[in-house]
């Protein structure tokens, strides 16, 4: 996932209306703001929004106050590192500040505050969990990298002994492995680059991302769906046209989430041509016997 030329995404809480439009005049421009007006509704957005670089938390707010609500989000998994600003016009003494940072708060302004500091602190914490999101990223994909590597490792004995093509993508729908019969399938040299089997197959579109309606591959990948015997056209190195049987199903990690796929091709385009010359003769002789009946009426 690419978080490049994206804005910081705040959470800003307040119970007080004119506050929270307050804070849109000010970051409005430099912050995607999403906004809750109590402290069960900052928990409630926190667990269905994944992408809140920062929390902007007021104190002082009926039922659930912000030194409360700041401690129940540090316990959800996803959000323990989310920095918390606290922002408040009341609780500006030395003990409330303290317990601001105990809760699990990064920072605490008292109003009036420099709108300009708040810009430099926000921006300052939001690249902070940008990082950590690029980092929670990759260390994904090598996770999901190293189970492929398993479960290649674990197949690559059985593969090349198969009488059907069989390879395995990655999560992202890239050919990782392969076996000869693939290459044989489309036309291609056993132990090259790997990058035209995409083409070959039509599994991507012309930027290099996998389609959504992609056959049998997405519907593993996107939605986790196991396909079987699903006839597909494809287009060789060679130039040649073949229709081909695809079955595809998602090859899962140790955390049941899907890291990958393996796919099963089998060439029918002879038997296809077969089916196709044998109702061409049923045709003609069907043609044949009208044409008889035709004349001997006559």
């Amino acid at each position: 996932m690419s978080y490049k030329n994206q804005k910081p995404k705040v959470l800003a809480v307040d119970d007080y209306e004119p506050n929270l439009i307050a804070l849109q005049a000010v970051l409005g421009s430099d912050y995607s703001l999403v906004f809750a007006k109590s402290g069960e509704e900052a928990i409630s957005t926190v667990l269905s929004e994944h992408d809140i670089d920062v929390i902007l938390m007021d104190i002082q707010m009926p039922v659930m106050d912000g030194f409360e609500a700041a401690a129940k989000i540090r316990t959800i998994e996803s959000a323990r590192d989310i920095p918390i600003i606290f922002i408040t016009a009341i609780y500006k003494e030395e003990p409330f500040i303290k317990k601001g940072y105990a809760v699990g708060g990064v920072d605490y302004f008292s109003k009036p505050f420099d709108p300009e500091i708040l810009k430099l602190k926000i921006n300052v914490y939001s690249s902070f969990r940008h990082r950590t999101k690029i980092i929670k990223d990759r260390e994904q994909q090598i996770r999901e990298t190293e189970e492929l590597l398993r479960v290649g490792k674990k197949l690559s004995g059985v593969l090349e002994n198969l009488p059907v093509g069989v390879l395995i993508s990655d999560v992202e729908g890239r050919v990782c492995q392969v076996n000869e019969q693939v290459s044989l399938i489309c036309s291609k040299k056993h132990g090259s680059d790997s990058d035209s089997y995409e083409k070959i197959l039509g599994w991507w579109d012309s930027e290099g991302k996998m389609l959504v309606d992609g056959g049998p591959l997405s519907k593993a990948l996107q939605l986790g769906i196991s396909s079987h015997s699903e006839i597909v056209q494809i287009s060789c190195k060679s130039g040649s046209k073949k229709s081909v049987l695809c079955s595809a199903s998602p090859l899962l990690g140790l955390d049941e989430h899907i890291v990958g796929a393996v796919v099963v091709l089998q060439d029918i385009t002879e038997t296809k041509k077969i089916e196709a010359d044998l109702e061409e003769r049923i045709t003609r002789i069907v043609a044949t016997g009208v044409q008889l009946e035709e004349t001997v009426s006559r």
